[in-house]
């Protein structure tokens, strides 16, 4: 299955090497060159590309829990079919997965024993949760299993080294594994120890059928809507966005920002922002952004009145603004 160019460019940029090719395995090297014509999914792959190799699977099993009771498994269902044909090729498969966002290492609270559970119930045979996601006892634990077994790794957020993509961590986590598949579209945006630097250790690394069928999605949307199209960008961050503002402005006559990263963009208008979430390293990214879409005709929409509260508290004084008009003190929670 080939991918086309606008929708994958628009997300995907920033992290382009998690799905190169190769035609060696296990490789411990960093991964060739990307180009998005040659994006590949499982279903790309032969059968003895497949067969007995130990297969590092990113899904996106992050759900909502009650204590430890999972109330929307939504996102575990969605992974059952990529594992379900790397299972029926005879591979031994093992995801791998964040919940929740950790502070300082192990939390009970963040354990993905809820996951692997129902994960196991849904796929009908046991999921075992290895006891950490890199260490020696995760290698033996992937080195025991049989073909079509199932493991699933501890919360990689218990290190901090999966946020930051530190190599040494990434090298120890792609260490028992032979390839790497991409199921989560949720976080393939990100540069993550899972999601991008392990693309630099395991090849070939391709797309699982949830990612390739929301790159297919998006890319048609993108590239074939009806004219004149607007997309609507949210988030706390411009960091994360940028590749996919810049493509959108290509592509869209009108962009919507919303949520926390309004305010990096209201503070490159020049307006005042109070103690409002800002992204200051980013703001004249924002600003060329704008630029951009001004040059090429495009409208940059952000919003008229702003929510501000005098403190991030249940009891905060709060009241509404224009957005430019924030007072000083003032943060700005909602838009």
């Amino acid at each position: 299955m080939k991918l086309s160019a606008a929708a994958v460019l628009a997300l995907f940029a920033s992290s382009a090497s998690a799905f190169a090719p190769s035609t060696t395995f296990g490789v411990r090297s960093m991964a060739p060159a990307f180009e998005l014509e040659a994006k590949k999914s499982i279903e790309d792959l032969g059968d003895d590309e497949l067969k007995g190799k130990k297969v590092l699977v990113r899904c996106d099993v992050n759900v909502p829990l009650d204590g430890k009771t999972i109330t929307d498994d939504t996102r575990i269902r969605s992974s059952i079919p990529t594992i379900e044909y790397l299972k029926s090729k005879g591979a031994i498969v093992t995801v791998c997965s964040h919940l929740g966002r950790p502070k300082d290492g192990p939390e009970d609270k963040f354990s993905l024993a809820p996951c692997a559970e129902r994960m196991g119930e849904l796929l009908g045979q046991e999921v075992k949760l290895a006891p950490d996601c890199i260490g020696e006892e995760v290698a033996a634990l992937v080195d025991a299993a049989s073909e079509g077994d199932v493991i699933m790794l501890e919360n990689t957020r218990f290190y901090k080294e999966e946020t930051k993509n530190e190599p040494e961590f990434v090298e120890k986590l792609a260490a028992p594994f032979d390839l790497f598949v991409n199921d989560a579209f949720g976080t393939a945006h990100r540069a993550h120890a899972s999601t991008e630097g392990v693309t630099k250790f395991l090849s070939p690394a391709v797309s699982g059928f949830l990612l390739a069928k929301e790159l297919e999605y998006l890319d048609g949307a993108v590239s074939n809507g009806e004219k004149p199209m607007a997309a609507i960008v949210g988030g706390s961050k411009v960091s994360s966005k940028i590749t996919v503002l810049e493509a959108l402005v290509d592509k869209c006559d009108k962009i919507i920002i919303g949520g926390g990263m309004v305010f990096t963009f209201l503070k490159a208008k020049g307006y005042s922002v109070g103690t409002s979430l800002v992204e200051d390293d980013f703001v004249e990214t924002a600003k060329a952004v704008m630029e951009k879409a001004e040059k090429e005709g495009k409208q940059i929409i952000l919003p008229s009145d702003i929510v501000v509260a005098d403190s991030f508290s249940p009891d905060a004084e709060t009241q509404i603004v224009a957005a430019d008009a924030i007072p000083d003190g003032w943060m700005g929670l909602d838009n």
